[in-house]
C-alpha cells in the first residue's frame, strides 16, 4: 500500500478574484509565497516523493513548503476548462445560457465547452497513480484532487461531495491497486521552525 497525499497550490490573484483558471499558468501572489514559506510538510512525510503539476503555481508551492524541486507530471494539470478559461464563475452561474452547472451537477462526462470531463481527467490520472512506487506527496490543483478524492470517496458528482478541499491540507489517499481509500481527516502542514 502507497500513501498519497495531495496538496493544493498557494493562491493567486486570479484565485482572489474568483476567475476560473485551470491550464491558464498563473503565478503565486505575494501574500500566498509569504504563507507558504512559513509552512512545512508534516515530519513523517518529509522524505516522500515530491510531485507537481507543471503550471508554475504548483510547482513554486512544493519548493515553497518542501525547499526542494518536485518531479513533474502533466497528468497533474488542472483541468482543462476551455472557453471558461479566465471567465468569473459566479458570472457564469448567473447566465443560464452559459451551461455552467455546480460541481454536484456535473456527473463523470461534464464538459465545459472546448474543454475536459472529468471522466477524461481521470484517464490521464489513473496511470500516473498506478506507477507510484512509494509514499508521495502531489502539489495539484483543485479539479485534480476532486478527481481522485471522488474516485476514493466512490462519489459521482451526484449531489453534495463527501470532502471539502481546503488549503494547507494534505489529502490522504491509501493506494492498493486500483483501489482508493481516503483518510477522512485531512493532515495540516506544519509551522516551519527556523
Amino acid at each position: 500500500m502507497i500513501r498519497l497525499a495531495l496538496l493544493r497550490h498557494g493562491h493567486t490573484a486570479w484565485n482572489r478574484a474568483g476567475r476560473i483558471q485551470g491550464r491558464s499558468d498563473i503565478a503565486l501572489d505575494d501574500t500566498a509565497r509569504a504563507e507558504l514559506a512559513a509552512q512545512a510538510l508534516p515530519k513523517d512525510w518529509q522524505e516522500a516523493d515530491l510531485w507537481s503539476s507543471p503550471l508554475q503555481r504548483a510547482e513554486e508551492t512544493a519548493r515553497l513548503v518542501t525547499g526542494r524541486a518536485p518531479r513533474t507530471s502533466p497528468a497533474l494539470i488542472e483541468m482543462n476548462w476551455g472557453d471558461w478559461e479566465g471567465q468569473h464563475g459566479t458570472r457564469l452561474r448567473a447566465d443560464p445560457g452559459s451551461g455552467f452547472r455546480d460541481i454536484e451537477y456535473w456527473g463523470w462526462d461534464y464538459r465545459p465547452p472546448g474543454g475536459e470531463t472529468p471522466a477524461e481527467v481521470w484517464d490521464r490520472l489513473s496511470p500516473w497513480i498506478a506507477c507510484l512506487e512509494r509514499d508521495s506527496v502531489a502539489v495539484c490543483h483543485i479539479g485534480i484532487m476532486r478527481m481522485i478524492l471522488a474516485r476514493a470517496h466512490s462519489w459521482n458528482f451526484d449531489g453534495p461531495a463527501p470532502f471539502q478541499v481546503k488549503r494547507n491540507r494534505l489529502f490522504v489517499v491509501e493506494v492498493d491497486g486500483a483501489v482508493l481509500t481516503p483518510w477522512h481527516e485531512p493532515v495540516r502542514l506544519e509551522k516551519r521552525t527556523s
